[in-house]
């Protein structure tokens, strides 16, 4: 499963807007201990056969529930059936059910068995039923904004041009809403599919398509068999009008399904799909272990993407355009991510949610092996950064155990703890062992596990028997405990013994133990030793030398999970940038002389950002650059030549943007041209320069742009153009920014101003698509904002003025009256989200 975060610098600098200080929340181990799920019964085969009512949006089914008593006898079997319809109940012997007792309550169907089964022995149990997903009452979260389980969506075709799909979404424990099972991680269970649908649409499921056969009034009936056991919660059916574009991995099949505008562009998107499976098959010396592998897009879609096995989902935010690709394909990581599940999920499965780390912290830390392995160090390392600023920006997290059987709701567990934090910490941990010992420990686990469950404790004995190193210290610390080394650091030099000296205090609470990396550059020659901190409050350490260095860097290359303050001139950061080769100092650096850009030599180390091998520091030193630095001769010739022939479009973009900052009338031809662009990006920013500089040269091409890849600063200078032209086409990518516009009009009250004016616009008219984005983001937010009661009745007075304007709108929209009160109904959910 992979999140969708909004971007924490613009939340948290949006949040903290109100002075609001984020309140850390108790780590749990005062709620209540969930433990996991006792196994009385063991699952072994399910057999469905399901057909879809689209006008009630219900599916009849039928079940065969093959399974087994674990270890004691037993006369009854309990399967999670949520809100459904159950018909008939019996057991199937030799093709015929007999009826036998049963009871249904509170979304558990008991069957009496008519007898006690002994360890292992096999019965099946038979039920027809009748899945009515509107009707379940469990709730989403943030991470999974709904737990309806079954989807229909346009299923009338009353919603314009919006695709008729119907899928699934079975984590964490929905998929007992469209089949009856024992829904917990910790079983598993081979299965097999009859799903009758239209004949004009396709289906995907888990495992391997056997027969599709056609049927009469335009159906057909596909049959998917999935051999090998997995978790209940990762069985999957989608049904839609998609295109299927045909890869190859060996020969395994790979298949794209997206809808059928994007056909064009799919191998762009999933492309690299094949090459994933070969890196990550290499790397953990354990080949892909399943029959196929499929991903499909979703519409409306409840996260960002669901590794259901051999048939991932994400959300329609992958379909990217032409445009967008040629900037970045800004799914590729998430692609990654829910391919490694395969293996860290899918073929070893948490044992519990409490032990949620060993899939999705895999998940999160392959995105970086991958940025390595495809793009180099730098990629991955800026990757790490920016994933673990997400947490680092985030202290209500800060008392989480990554590991954690005390919490008020298993949905809780998707946080930035078990992904963004528990990522860094693998890398922590590959990086102390070495990268042969780590992937062997990796590949230790898989083949110790597969087709099982896994937990912590089971990782730390493979790499354990692997490196043959005690890491319960480390476990203890970063699995069992919780956040991270907070650090004072003090360096300096003594003359008389020729050493330089780093003293670290630790001034959080809970005191760590780690390795750390430090470098000394003395005359342009980088030294690096490692020192082992003690779990103590202050440790110093020492480095020869013969010189006084001229600069002392602690943690290089970002590896020890941390948060440290210390003092250093902009001299030693101009030297830390020009000789330090890790992608973290030299961020560090640009990062400090940004924040000081009026100390002399700031302007030399934006300089040489503007000239970095590495693009995404090309980007971030003209991010803030000002028009005053573009006055300097050798800035201005590297920021031209940047916008007219950088390799990456990113790069491009950003450039124009800092020469638009000069507003001189000699760039309009430049961005004339950058109207021509291919990149969306690069189009963006021309029609924002030239809106001011030129405006009869944009026509059209703000109605036609796509603005769903640019990053909230442009999208910020577009708003005013936006409303002002009233390009209805355009709303749904404004929300952004002006679904928290009381926060923007407390840090900036013009562009508040123009933020609350696109937000009312949105409000007055019937606009599904921008209303719903903004519904999305305000759930996405809930888990990154403080826990302050200020925070959360600004937000609610905020979606109760749209509602007004929503009810307002139907009196001079009354043709819109239907699809209004589906708006105000999804804005009333934000509403009570934030009670």
């Amino acid at each position: 499963m992979k999140k969708i975060l909004i971007q924490v610098a613009f939340a948290g600098v949006l949040f903290s807007a109100i002075g609001a200080n984020a309140q850390t929340v108790n780590s749990g181990r005062t709620t209540p201990y969930q433990a996991t799920q006792q196994k009385d019964i063991e699952l072994k085969h399910t057999k469905l056969k399901v057909k879809f009512d689209y006008a009630k949006q219900e599916m009849a089914g039928e079940a065969w529930i093959t399974a087994y008593p674990y270890f004691y006898p037993s006369s009854e079997i309990a399967l999670n059936a949520k809100s459904m319809l159950i018909q008939e109940v019996g057991l199937s012997e030799k093709g015929t059910q007999q009826k036998v007792k049963f009871t249904y309550a509170n979304d558990l169907l008991k069957v009496d068995l008519g007898k006690a089964y002994a360890k292992n022995q096999e019965f099946t149990i038979y039920i027809k039923y009748i899945a009515r997903p509107n009707l379940t009452t469990q709730k989403g979260s943030q991470a999974i904004t709904d737990a309806k389980g079954l989807y229909f969506i346009n299923s009338k075709g009353e919603e314009g041009n919006k695709a008729t799909q119907i899928w699934t979404q079975g984590e964490t424990e929905s998929s007992s809403v469209w089949f009856p099972t024992i829904d917990s991680p910790n079983m598993k269970s081979s299965q097999e599919i009859y799903m009758t649908v239209p004949d004009k649409f396709v289906t995907l499921s888990n495992g391997i398509l056997k027969s599709s056969i056609k049927e009469s009034g335009g159906l057909r009936t596909d049959y998917w068999v999935m051999e090998k056991r997995h978790a209940p919660y990762l069985f999957f059916m989608g049904v839609g009008d998609y295109a299927v574009i045909k890869d190859k991995y060996k020969n395994l099949d790979v298949d794209y399904y997206v809808e059928k505008e994007y056909a064009d562009v799919a191998k762009q998107i999933f492309g690299n799909t094949p090459e994933m499976m070969g890196f990550f098959s290499k790397k953990l010396n354990y080949e892909f272990p399943w029959p196929k592998y499929a991903q499909m897009t979703a519409q409306d879609y409840v996260s960002g993407a669901m590794e259901n096995t051999t048939a991932t989902l994400h959300s329609s935010a992958a379909q990217q355009k032409a445009g967008d690709l040629v900037d970045d394909n800004q799914w590729e990581s998430t692609i990654a991510h829910e391919l490694f599940h395969q293996w860290f999920g899918d073929l070893v499965t948490a044992e519990s949610w409490s032990n949620l780390t060993v899939n999705e912290s895999f998940a999160n830390y392959s995105e970086y092996l991958w940025e390595e392995y495809k793009y180099g160090k730098d990629a991955a390392d800026y990757h790490l950064a920016n994933n673990t600023s997400y947490y680092i920006h985030s202290p209500k997290e800060f008392t989480k155990d990554l590991v954690r059987f005390n919490y008020l709701n298993r949905e809780d567990m998707f946080d930035l703890v078990s992904y963004n934090k528990g990522g860094h910490i693998l890398h922590m941990l590959r990086d102390y062992l070495g990268d042969d010992a780590f992937f062997a420990g990796l590949t230790d686990y898989l083949k110790s596990n597969e087709y099982g469950t896994g937990e912590a404790h089971q990782l730390r004995l493979s790499l354990e028997k692997v490196s043959g190193k005690d890491l319960n210290w480390f476990f203890n610390q970063w699995y069992f405990g919780a956040g991270h080394p907070e650090i004072k650091l003090t360096t300096g030099y003594d003359e008389a013994k020729k050493q330089a000296f780093v003293k670290i205090n630790q001034t959080q609470n809970t005191l760590f133990q780690f390795p750390v990396q430090i470098e000394i550059i003395t005359n342009g020659k980088s030294n690096k030793q490692k020192f082992w901190a003690e779990a103590k409050a202050d440790n110093t350490f020492y480095i020869s030398t013969e010189k006084k260095p001229d600069v002392i860097n602690f943690n290089p290359a970002g590896i020890l999970l941390c948060d440290v303050k210390e003092s250093k001139s902009i001299a030693e950061y101009k030297t830390q940038y020009t000789y330090s080769k890790d992608y973290y100092s030299r961020w560090k650096a640009l990062e400090f002389a940004q924040e000081n850009a009026n100390l002399p030599v700031a302007e030399d180390i934006i300089t040489q950002a503007i000239n970095d091998n590495f693009f995404r520091l090309r980007i971030s030193a003209m991010d803030n650059i000002t028009p005053e630095m573009l006055k300097k001769p050798s800035i201005l010739a590297s920021v031209e030549k940047l916008a007219q022939s950088d390799p990456k479009t990113l790069v491009q973009a950003t450039a124009l943007q800092a020469l638009f900052k000069t507003k001189n009338p000699k760039y309009i031809d430049w961005f004339k041209k950058g109207m021509t662009s291919k990149s969306n990006a690069v189009k963006a920013i021309s029609v924002v320069a030239l809106q001011e500089l030129e405006p009869a040269a944009i026509g059209s091409a703000l109605q036609d742009l796509d603005l769903g890849s640019l990053s909230p600063t442009v999208m910020q200078t577009l708003i005013p153009i936006i409303i002002e032209k009233k390009i209805a086409s355009q709303q749904k990518h404004i929300a952004q920014i002006v679904a928290f516009y009381p926060f923007i009009k407390m840090q900036d009250p013009k562009k508040g101003a123009q933020a609350e004016e696109g937000f009312n616009w949105i409000m007055d008219t019937d606009s599904p698509a921008a209303t719903s984005e903004i519904v999305k983001l305000m759930k996405q937010a809930k888990s990154q904002i403080p826990n302050d009661p200020r925070v959360r009745e600004l937000l609610r007075q905020t979606i109760d003025g749209g509602i007004a304007r929503k009810q307002a709108a139907k009196q001079s929209l009354p043709n819109a009256t239907v699809s209004l009160d589906k708006q105000v109904a999804e804005l009333k959910t934000i509403v009570e989200l934030y009670k």
